[in-house]
């Protein structure tokens, strides 16, 4: 087993997340953090998060204006624990909010109000009002928010960056339902449109609290250059907009460039790939004036800093043939692992898997379907997978699993919200959990359900 402790190199750290993988799945079943009242839970490599973390500061260290570094925010959605929130706040990170409970949530971990950037394509006028009254930079989504802002700004004045989302019309992804600058998106200000981009300049000059500018044109399944495009699109209106703003007789006007999130993640293996510093370099290339250091760089990046730290870890209940397939049915199903239930051929998850005692297994592969526990036939997460055998009291985990899957549960069923632990490795391979979530329990669910 590669050392976990180790100093990572580009060809070690995909076999020392796993070697810590496997010690904290052994450590969970040994500790009984897996039991008859509580089947599943999910695990968070903490040390994986902190060198995501310390990579994507290191990718983007340099660039934009030396007195205004890059702002790294975490897009709250996709891992919405307040001590996970707190972690990444202690890392350096911000927070990117789309709704009054997430900015609760990023409050409630002590992340700064000038490190918090306002999204939503449906943002209240209370939530503009509280915005501005906290000083939490808004990135405005269409014509009729940006006129709710105009009245409230005539008394109070923002003192945090706000702009325009700007939607580039680049065209989708591999996944529709993620991609977010196709010609009808429901985000921000479509620039190609007729007339959007002569509006979008008359907005600014009528408007010097205008100082930012934002671009998110989608996350999983969108090809980096696509990405970069979208960068490229806001830093050459951001160039026009300025040069109007001196040749009036100002200042440039605006001075920092959100450029979303959205880094796809690789669900094939251990190797993280593509990384922040691909991206980056890309820009560099892309969109230049970017990094010359007239703009401050803020970021949204949400699934790529945690999803390969997690394991959503399930005991397996059952198994039996149908057809003359195999069907494990374990713990997890739609209920953690919803979007790849429902859009399998979008989110195809690995699965490792392990004896009763937390091992990995090295039986002889079968073709299996991994199952959860919903009452629908399409509980799925694995379809015809080829891998060692599953047998009752064997487990099952869920691979790549850090972001959405264990903060975001679907409540089908009233099954109950699993436990999340953080955990570190230490010399000799002593794993220590750090509860980051307790389970929800049987008298929480009915209470939440009206009991």
């Amino acid at each position: 087993m590669a050392d976990p402790n180790e100093t990572a190199t580009s060809g070690g750290a995909a076999a020392q997340l796993r070697a810590r993988r496997d010690l904290a799945v052994a450590a969970a079943v040994r500790q009984g953090l897996l039991d008859d009242a509580y089947p599943l839970t999910a695990l968070l490599d903490l040390r994986t998060v902190r060198e995501t973390v310390h990579a994507l500061h290191d990718a983007f260290a340099g660039l934009g204006a030396p007195s205004r570094p890059p702002l790294h925010t975490f897009a709250v959605k996709a891992g919405s624990l307040v001590p996970v929130l707190r972690l990444l706040n202690d890392l350096g990170m911000g927070a990117e909010v789309a709704s009054p409970g997430e900015l609760a949530l990023a409050r409630a971990a002590g992340v700064a109000a000038d490190r918090t950037v306002l999204d939503s394509p449906a943002k209240t006028t209370a939530e503009l009002s509280e915005a501005l009254r906290l000083g939490i930079a808004i990135n405005v989504d269409n014509p009729q928010e940006l006129a709710r802002l105009d009245a409230s700004v005539a008394t109070r004045p923002p003192r945090a960056p706000v702009g325009l989302r700007i939607n580039p019309q680049l065209g989708a992804g591999s996944i529709d339902a993620m991609s977010t600058a196709t010609a009808t998106s429901k985000f921000g200000v479509a620039l190609q449109d007729p007339g959007a981009r002569n509006w979008v300049l008359r907005a600014y000059a009528e408007r010097p609290w205008l100082t930012a500018l934002h671009c998110h044109v989608g996350s999983q399944g969108m090809p980096l250059d696509r990405m970069a495009a979208g960068v490229a699109t806001i830093v050459e209106l951001a160039e026009e907009i300025n040069d109007a703003a001196v040749a009036a007789g100002g200042r440039p006007q605006v001075d920092t460039l959100d450029i979303g999130g959205g880094l796809p993640v690789n669900f094939a293996s251990d190797e993280v790939t593509p990384a922040y510093r691909d991206f980056a370099d890309l820009l560099g290339e892309r969109a230049p004036e970017a990094f010359g250091g007239q703009y401050r760089i803020v970021t949204e990046f949400g699934r790529s800093v945690l999803a390969k730290a997690g394991v959503v870890l399930a005991r397996v209940e059952y198994t039996k043939d149908a057809g003359g397939r195999r069907i494990v049915v374990t713990h997890a199903g739609a209920q953690v692992a919803t979007r790849t239930v429902f859009a399998p051929d979008s989110w195809p998850l690995r699965v490792a898997a392990y004896d009763g005692d937390g091992a990995p297994l090295t039986a002889a592969p079968l073709r299996q379907d991994i199952a959860g526990p919903c009452c629908f036939a399409g509980d799925l997460v694995a379809r015809d997978r080829e891998m060692p055998e599953l047998r009752p009291g064997d487990h099952a985990a869920l691979l790549d699993t850090g972001a959405y899957y264990a903060s975001n549960p679907f409540g089908y069923n009233s099954l109950l919200r699993p436990a999340v632990h953080g955990f570190t490795v230490g010399p000799g391979g002593a794993v220590e959990f750090t509860p980051l979530r307790r389970a929800q329990t049987v008298a929480e669910l009915v209470a939440e359900s009206g009991g």
